[in-house]
């Protein structure tokens, strides 16, 4: 892949006076040297001066937030009785009737009312054109000579990614597969123009209601017909029971050799630590202010579902990087202004302002375009804040002995493994951003964590 910018990213970000993102958050830990483009903060008083630094990992007392912010939500979790309502159909609050967005006069025959898509419709989703930095493979099944391709979005939304997909494409026999639990979701998705006109030479967009943990699959994809899938920000709506399904039904999906490409959200980031009190479901599992559930994972447990062994240290590729966000700018301001605000240089911290979590799944990456992220040569375990075990944060010593650190995850793959593994990870990372106001001062990590994994 080229190491120029879109034409987009390119055009927004010179006019803002910053270099573009150029190159995946996450690489071949082995590589000599990082992607091109790194910057280095040589003194913590120039981290505002600039517009991008790379290898910025959290300050030491960052720990100490952590804890405090987890402390506060199993203070208060969750009510039993909210609790089982939110896992018990947590589909409804998906999908909504979007009687005066889609069709007037359409009835609602689903039975549920989703306010995530009544409130957003098509416009809640930016289109994710980062994600043709961090999944090539993607662009690859674009190619005039790729052949015959089948791309399957699990989780689609409005169509964000499938849609400007197809408009990349110059293949005509590329057919891209748009599936989402939410039916409003797939009305979206059904009526925008390129539904039923997509460009010349292009291939085609199908849509589909379907869940992912379900044992059926989609409308209109055969088993074992899929050459590339990809899920972002979908794992994380999943309850830890319903892990092993998910996974299941993506293995079914692909061929023999088929890729899942995945990104979804890491340990403490900013968007956990930031949950309000009685929002807690489980272990790292939270109902946000709409009701949609969200799950912030390890990295050894995204590699426990799809190979059935840990991370291994050289899978264990960290991108730390910093990037700078105007107030202005309203995407990722609305990010800044409920994130952590540490004025001054590095290290400085201020308790995070509460949040109902009601923010987009991905909102997170909204911005990504537009930013900075590349590898560091490795990730040194210890640097990491302390994992969750019992009522408080314990040493990381502790919490790696503890047998129930990754139960769920462990269970999950004993059956999903037990005759082998169903993947190879080829890429698995974590995405470490320090995200910078310049303007007010503020600085705030997130976390994501990232793979590909090959059907075997």
């Amino acid at each position: 892949m080229s190491d120029s910018p879109t034409p987009d990213a390119s055009a927004s970000d010179m006019r803002k006076g910053r270099t573009p993102k150029l190159a995946s958050s996450v690489h071949d830990v082995n590589a000599e040297k990082p992607p091109f483009g790194s910057r280095f903060l040589t003194a913590d008083a120039d981290v505002f001066s600039q517009n991008a630094w790379d290898h910025v990992p959290p300050p030491d007392e960052h720990d100490e937030h952590i804890a405090a912010s987890l402390a506060r939500q199993r203070a208060a979790p969750c009510p039993e009785p909210e609790r089982q309502k939110i896992n018990d159909r947590p589909a409804k609050h998906w999908c909504v009737s979007l009687v005066e967005l889609i069709v007037p006069g359409d009835a609602d025959t689903s039975g549920g009312r989703d306010n995530f898509y009544k409130t957003n419709a098509d416009n809640f989703f930016r289109d994710r054109n980062w994600l043709s930095l961090e999944f090539p493979e993607l662009l690859a099944a674009t190619a005039p000579d790729a052949g015959p391709q089948t791309v399957c979005e699990i989780g689609c939304g409005a169509g964000n990614t499938a849609f400007p997909l197809l408009t990349t494409s110059r293949n005509p026999s590329l057919t891209i597969h748009a599936l989402d639990f939410a039916a409003h979701a797939i009305k979206l998705v059904q009526r925008h123009p390129l539904y039923t006109a997509p460009p010349p030479g292009a291939g085609r967009v199908r849509a589909a209601v379907w869940d992912l943990t379900a044992r059926e699959m989609p409308a209109g994809v055969r088993e074992g017909s899929v050459d590339v899938a990809l899920m972002v920000f979908v794992m994380s709506a999943l309850g830890p029971g319903e892990w092993e399904s998910a996974v299941r039904s993506v293995w079914r999906l692909l061929k023999p050799g088929g890729l899942l490409l995945l990104r979804d959200y890491g340990r403490y980031d900013l968007a956990q630590l930031r949950f309000r009190t009685g929002r807690l479901l489980g272990d790292n599992f939270y109902a946000r202010g709409d009701k949609t559930r969200v799950y912030f994972f390890e990295l050894d447990e995204l590699a426990l579902l799809f190979t059935g062994e840990r991370a291994t240290p050289a899978q264990k590729a960290s991108a730390e990087g910093v990037r700078v966000e105007d107030e202005e700018e309203g995407q990722e301001g609305a990010i800044v202004n409920g994130g952590t605000a540490s004025p001054g240089i590095a290290g400085a911290h201020t308790p995070v302002p509460q949040s109902d979590g009601a923010s987009s799944p991905d909102a997170s990456s909204a911005g990504l375009t537009a930013g900075f992220s590349v590898p560091t040569p490795s990730l040194d375990p210890s640097s990491l804040p302390p994992s969750q075990a019992g009522a408080t944060p314990a040493p990381e010593s502790e919490s790696d002995s503890d047998p129930s650190r990754f139960a769920s995850a462990e269970r999950a793959a004993a059956s999903l493994h037990a005759s082998g593994a169903l993947f190879t990870a080829e890429q698995l990372g974590v995405d470490r951003r320090l995200l910078v106001n310049r303007k007010r001062q503020l600085k705030m990590y997130r976390v994501w964590v990232q793979g590909k994994f090959r059907k075997v």
